[in-house]
């Protein structure tokens, strides 16, 4: 099986893989978004470090439980080869009511069948009022005239 786009990346094929990773994590489907890493992918994500399909959508399963109407943004910063970095915001909203922006980097590497092998996630986060929100699209995949990170100013 393979996952195109497929490495090497050029800025438009990475753009376009960025772009189905959004997609993906907008679903917040943890056996989903899974299926595009490798068998043995590692993860560093804050205090988290699983390995493998079961263990990331394990983890998933957890952060969606708690990270209630959950949109994000991705953005290209530099790919080079089978690497490709992001950038990225989220925004949810906890159990309380009380809502979040997340903001991070990620550094990417795939294998040659397009899957990610290895993903390395820095993440930090503010809580934030309802009325500084910037993501209000419906649930689901982020509308394509949404602007992104750039064009928020974030």
């Amino acid at each position: 099986m393979t996952r195109p786009p497929l490495p090497p990346f050029t800025e438009d094929s990475a753009r376009e893989k960025i772009r189905l990773a959004e997609d993906g994590w907008n679903s917040r489907d943890p056996a989903r978004v899974a299926l595009a890493y490798t068998q043995g992918s590692r993860w560093r994500n804050r205090v988290e470090f699983p390995v493998g399909r079961a263990e990331i959508e394990a983890f998933l399963t957890r952060k969606w439980a708690r990270e209630l109407e959950y949109r994000l943004i991705k953005e290209l910063w530099a790919f080079a080869g089978n690497r490709i970095a992001v950038r990225y915001a989220y925004e949810y909203r906890d159990d309380s009511g009380q809502w979040f922006r997340a903001y991070g980097n990620e550094n990417w590497a795939f294998a040659a069948d397009g899957l990610m092998a290895q993903r390395h996630a820095s993440i930090n986060e503010q809580p934030i009022r309802e009325d500084e929100r910037k993501f209000h699209w419906p649930l689901g995949r982020r509308p394509d005239d949404h602007p992104g990170l750039s064009a928020l100013g974030l």
